[in-house]
């Protein structure tokens, strides 16, 4: 339990970091829902059945899913797409088909993810700064050049991170769903009768009266509830408790106020569908608003940012991706990171995009798919938690999974008819990021594999072990197995003929919970002959640091300086042949990211002067 101040303080970051995506949606989701080719009209049944809509989707995807449900089943406090498959792949783990099957299911939740991350920021800040054409017509040509000016000072200070800017965040968010609350209210009393689209009988006699214009709008009501999966995402960050507080007596409230006084003012005035969240705004109101709405799409945009960095390492200690850079930005926040690769490709791609669909209504189009796959899949997740871990009497888990998976249903079936809009956008990246992780993963095991193939009993070894000179001193060999004897040390006794006095057999493993307690960090095995084995764990939120982690071998009598110590470690030179494993392209792909992988020596934190790297050539 938190105390009270404490309690605070994390909502307060919660409103600012949690809340951003989806808090910046009242900028455009009434518009393209009322708008576009499936426009539905503006008359008062109409725009109150897309107003229940909306309230509903809100209430049963974030209120009741995510809020309520889907954060219950946190892994030792994280939450997101991997952090479910963990948890998951743990109580599944007598069951290789099912954890094949849950595995695929959370690994394309992760790479649709990326999709997203590639869209928030170029449709959020794009949409802000399109209010300038509301004060000034003629600044239209300056929105294109202006949003990529804003987008690449944002990516540019990713690396100074994001803690002195954070303390920022907070204090704008609340200011930002202030000002929604008091603007959407504003209008509402001119127009009372706008509350009654909360019965959800609205939303029912519009799908009846127009089945088919219902059924297209759903692909833009589903922008209402974009970054809701965040709430689960960030969990981990501020806590279950006030991430709920805030949602329940804070944001819910101010989103729903906004988006029934934007139907308000359509019901008085119809030609303000141009734009109805700024025109909601008095005219001496306007100029600030765009700056606000501004300023809150770029804090929207960096918490999606930070996210795929959290999701980039997670899947690197999950294996599957490759050892990358990740730069610590804060001495004191282990979730603050950097994570330069994922960074600028994300910001090329939002360039991109901005550049390329050139208005938030087009970029409209390709949103909301990847995020209702990833819905869709952490309800499928969800599923089997209630059937694995909380032990749910299968009625119950039947009736609320089954409702909640014919409305995900819905809404994919709604987007996908954008594939060719521009729908095809993030469903083209969540391909290409599951092609990676899945070949990444799978081509370790094929390494993993051959090396244990190639590898010499470790017994047979230590027979001979006295016929070998020793020389002062500490050898570590790293290791991906914890049975046989490693290939550099083999090359070594090939080459050198020497053994150090104390050789350590370090096998590093990432675990399926986020962190791992100190009693947990080393296994540690005597072997004989000067020789110990080593197993050191990390859990898949850590950096992994091993010198620090050998320093734990003083409860054994074991006292590693570094400047004593030498760390072998085997490159593996990747082969790809037609023979077996995986499809050519594949193999070759997994060469080259194996190739332009970050240094083991560099990624374990190991001190460079202290490193003897010999290489392996490998068939795969």
């Amino acid at each position: 339990m938190h105390d009270k101040k404490e309690l605070k303080a994390l909502m307060l970051g919660a409103t600012g970091v949690v809340y951003g995506d989806i808090g910046t949606s009242p900028l455009y989701a009434l518009k393209e829902t009322l708008s576009g080719g499936h426009a539905l009209g503006l008359d008062e049944p109409r725009v109150l059945g897309v107003l229940s809509l909306i309230f509903w989707a809100i209430m049963m995807l974030v209120t009741i899913k995510y809020v309520t449900l889907i954060m219950r089943a946190d892994n030792r406090g994280e939450g997101g797409s991997l952090a479910l498959l963990a948890l998951v792949a743990d109580a599944l783990k007598n069951s290789k088909r099912r954890v094949w099957i849950v595995g695929v299911l959370g690994i394309f939740a992760a790479a649709l993810f990326y999709g997203d991350s590639m869209i928030t920021p170029a449709i959020s800040v794009l949409s802000a700064v399109e209010g300038m054409k509301i004060i000034a017509p003629h600044f239209g040509p300056a929105v294109i050049p202006t949003t990529a000016a804003i987008l690449t000072g944002l990516f540019w200070i990713q690396k100074r991170g994001t803690g002195t800017v954070g303390l920022w965040f907070g204090p704008i968010m609340c200011l930002w769903f202030a000002t929604l609350a008091l603007l959407g209210a504003r209008q509402i009393v001119t127009n009372p009768a706008v509350l009654f689209a909360i019965n959800p009988i609205y939303a029912v006699k519009l799908i009846a009266a127009y089945p088919h214009q219902t059924f297209l709008g759903l692909g833009a009501v589903v922008l209402a509830v974009t970054g809701g999966e965040a709430l689960y995402t960030d969990m981990g960050h501020f806590g279950r408790r006030p991430i709920r507080l805030t949602w329940f007596g804070f944001v819910m409230p101010a989103l729903l106020l906004n988006y029934f006084g934007q139907g308000a003012l359509l019901l008085a005035h119809p030609e303000a569908l141009e734009n109805p969240f700024f025109l909601l705004a008095p005219d001496w109101a306007l100029v600030p608003l765009v700056v606000l709405a501004t300023m809150a799409t770029v804090i929207a945009s960096q918490a999606v940012i930070s996210g795929a960095f959290s999701v980039a390492r997670q899947a690197i200690q999950l294996g599957y991706l490759p050892r990358m850079q990740i730069i610590h930005t804060s001495g004191h926040a282990e979730g603050q990171i950097y994570v330069p690769f994922t960074n600028w490709t994300l910001y090329l791609a939002v360039i991109a995009l901005v550049v390329g669909f050139r208005s938030s209504s087009n970029l409209a189009a390709a949103y909301g798919i990847a995020v209702t796959g990833t819905m869709l899949i952490d309800t499928i997740l969800i599923m089997f938690v209630m059937v694995l871990i909380w032990k749910w009497p299968r009625w119950q888990i039947a009736g609320l999974c089954g409702f909640l998976l014919a409305v995900d249903f819905c809404f994919l079936a709604s987007n996908s008819l954008k594939i060719v809009q521009g729908g095809w956008f993030p469903l083209v990246v969540g391909l290409g990021s599951f092609t990676v992780l899945t070949t990444w993963k799978r081509g370790r095991a094929l390494v993993f594999d051959k090396m244990v193939e190639q590898s010499v009993p470790l017994d047979a070894l230590l027979m001979s072990v006295n016929e070998i000179h020793r020389v002062e001193g500490v050898a570590v060999f790293m290791t991906g197995s914890r049975f046989g004897a490693p290939t550099a040390l083999l090359h070594n006794l090939k080459h050198n003929k020497i053994l150090h006095e104390r050789v350590f057999l370090v096998t590093i493993v990432t675990t399926d919970t986020p962190y791992v307690t100190r009693e947990e960090r080393v296994e540690y095995t005597i072997l004989g002959h000067g020789f110990y084995r080593l197993v050191v764990r990390f859990g898949f939120m850590e950096h992994p640091d091993l010198p620090e982690a050998l320093a734990e071998l003083k409860q054994y009598g074991h006292h590693l300086k570094m400047m004593e110590t030498t760390f072998y470690l085997s490159r593996e030179v990747i082969v790809p042949t037609l023979k077996h494993g995986m499809a050519l392209w594949r193999e070759r792909l997994f060469a080259f990211m194996s190739k332009n992988a970050m240094s083991a020596y560099e990624f374990f934190r190991i001190p460079t002067d202290r490193v003897v790297e010999i290489g392996t050539q490998l068939e795969i």
